[in-house]
This record gives structure tokens, sequence and C-alpha cells, in this order.
């Protein structure tokens, strides 16, 4: 069975789609199979792999809506061993659905139940926001990974989140565990930030990876072409962070694994 970590923060702008199709392309890379689900209306970690959206696109939205099954809205992403279920600003609409469903809290995890087993991870990329999609992520995940900016407002709202975390595993998913806090953004020459990060190290200690994710051009510009930052630029630091951060989830998961390169294998290579 898949193990399914969720990728949330409410607050914008703290890396969060940056991280999921990173990480999510990197174990993929590591010869596992991998499926991403993009469950954040703006669609983001959709295109940052490559999809194109266009009215006959069937997205997590049909899913959630009952209009279509899981496996018919899965894409092959131009990453092997990496699939995607993508999302347009159509599944903004989701939330009001789903006040009217039964169970409404838990039907992401009824439609995953029908695929977890094929995948050795899925990553679920939230919006950012604490609606009923981040419930839903929550109460289908194993996990969740919380992306912190390194920056002064970094811990505000954190309390909020880990309110809601606890909420979801009292009443909706007692499984529910923090896989880790990734430290993003961060700027080693800044005292502030320094002083941010060991705040954050020690409001949750060992939760927090040893990896953390420089501020990076190259990193910003990837997801415009479409592509995880390893086939961008395999040698920015970004994707060095990002391959580094990776190898520490699996073995956080006790999963053996080769060392490789900081190069994503990409199968659109060829028609460039």
């Amino acid at each position: 069975m898949g193990k399914i970590i969720s990728f949330a923060n409410q607050k914008g702008g703290v890396g969060k789609t940056t991280t999921c199709v990173n990480v999510a392309s990197y174990i993929a890379s590591h010869g596992l199979k991998v499926l991403l689900v993009d469950l954040d209306p703006q669609g983001n970690a959709t295109s940052g792999l490559g999809v194109e959206k266009n009215s006959t696109l069937k997205t997590i939205y049909n899913v959630l809506d009952g209009d279509a099954y899981i496996e018919e809205v899965i894409l092959k992403s131009n990453i092997p061993s990496l699939d995607v279920i993508p999302a347009t600003v159509d599944l903004a609409g989701a939330e009001i659905d789903l006040v009217q469903m039964n169970n409404r809290e838990k039907v992401l995890r009824n439609r995953l139940e029908r695929v977890k087993n094929i995948y050795d991870f899925i990553c679920v990329d939230c919006p950012p926001s604490l609606g009923l999609l981040t419930v839903n992520a929550l109460s289908a995940s194993d996990s969740v990974l919380i992306p912190i900016q390194c920056e002064f407002f970094a811990l505000e709202g954190l309390t909020q989140l880990m309110n809601t975390i606890r909420l979801v595993k009292k009443h909706l998913n007692p499984e529910l565990d923090v896989e880790g806090v990734v430290l993003t953004m961060k700027d080693a020459r800044s005292n502030l930030i320094n002083q941010v990060s060991e705040e954050i190290r020690t409001f949750f200690g060992k939760k927090v990876f040893e990896t953390a994710i420089p501020r990076n051009i190259r990193l910003a510009e990837a997801p415009s072409h479409g592509v995880p930052v390893g086939v961008y630029d395999s040698n920015s630091k970004g994707a060095k962070a990002y391959l580094s951060l990776s190898e520490e989830i699996l073995k956080r998961n006790h999963i053996k694994f080769e060392s490789i390169s900081s190069k994503i294998k990409y199968l659109g290579e060829e028609n460039d």
C-alpha cells in the first residue's frame, strides 16, 4: 500500500507546490512509483509538470464530484514512474459540492483507495487554506509535510495549522502523523533568517528536516518551463537541495535506495 503524504500550509508563497513537485519527481527518479495529486484550484503543480490545461481535461474535480473514476484522470508525466492527477480552476467549486455530500471529509480518502496499492507514494498538493479540500487531504493521508518559509512571519498561522492537524487526527484520521517540516527560501547570509530557523527547529525538534531549501532563481524559473528543477537545471543549488530532501524522506521511511545524480531523466528530451 502506498504512503499518502499531504504537502500543506495555509500560508501562501511558502514553496509548498515547488516542494511537492520536486520531491515527487526525485522520489520517482529513485525508481519508486509516485502519484502526484493536485488538490489546489490554482493548478500550479499541474502546470509545473507540463500538463496542458484544456476544456476536455478530466481532473480531480471530476473524481470528487463522482463524474469520473480516479483511474480515468491519472496521466503519465514526462518523468518515469511519476503519474499526476491534474487540477484546474474548476476545483474551486468542489468546496461547495463537498458540503452537500455524506461523509464529506473523507471523499478523497475513499476515491484514493482504488489506486493506493498501485503506488509507493502519493503526494497531495493542498490549497493554501484550511477548508474542506485540505481537510479531505489530511483525512486521506498517512502524514503531512509542512514547508515553512524562513522569514519573520513564518510561525504566523502555524498554530492554526497544527490545531487543524490535531482535530483531524482526533476525529477523522487517528493515524495521521507529521512527516516533517522543511525550511524553504533560506538565505544563510541573513542573521534574522538564521534566528527564525532556530526558532522553528526548537518548536518542532527532530521533525525538522536537516535539508533546507535555499532561495534559488532556478526554482522560480523551472515551473514556467513545465519541468521540475532537476530537469531544468540539475546543477543548481535548488535541485541539489530537493534531491537531498527526497533522500532524507526515503531514509525516514526506511526505504533503501541508491544515490542518484541531481539530473532527472525526462522523457520529453528527445522531442526538444
